[in-house]
């Protein structure tokens, strides 16, 4: 089962993690969302344990506890439709140019060609 945890001290970190949820039984996988930019954790992880009834006592026995100042939400993971993570916005992520013009780059042209005008 895999299950979502949020509400993490942002300086835990997968091993941390871990040692919760060893307590209730077999862990397979745990993993700390991490910012790209800072490398600092974004609050939220996930923990796969095989064993359905020790992942689901895993969940009441840590879910409304403290760890920092605000309280677990530990849950069941839902899927996601289709199967695949990734880009939200469809894979148009990146520095393609809007509007054709030319982005910022065209900006400097345009004065100047507005300056030969008059």
């Amino acid at each position: 089962m895999k299950i979502f945890v949020a509400g993490l001290p942002y300086d835990m970190d997968d091993a941390e993690l871990e040692e919760f949820f060893e307590k209730f039984g077999t862990v397979t996988s745990v993993k700390v969302a991490m910012d790209r930019d800072t490398g600092k954790s974004k609050g939220f992880g996930f923990v796969e344990m095989p064993n359905d009834a020790e992942a689901k006592e895993a969940i009441e026995g840590l879910n409304d506890i403290s760890l920092g100042k605000k309280p677990l939400v530990v849950k069941q993971a839902e899927e996601k439709p289709g199967g695949f993570g990734g880009n939200r916005a469809g894979g148009n992520r990146g520095g393609g140019n809007r509007g054709g013009s030319g982005g910022y780059n065209n900006y400097g042209n345009n004065r100047d060609r507005d300056r030969n005008r008059y």
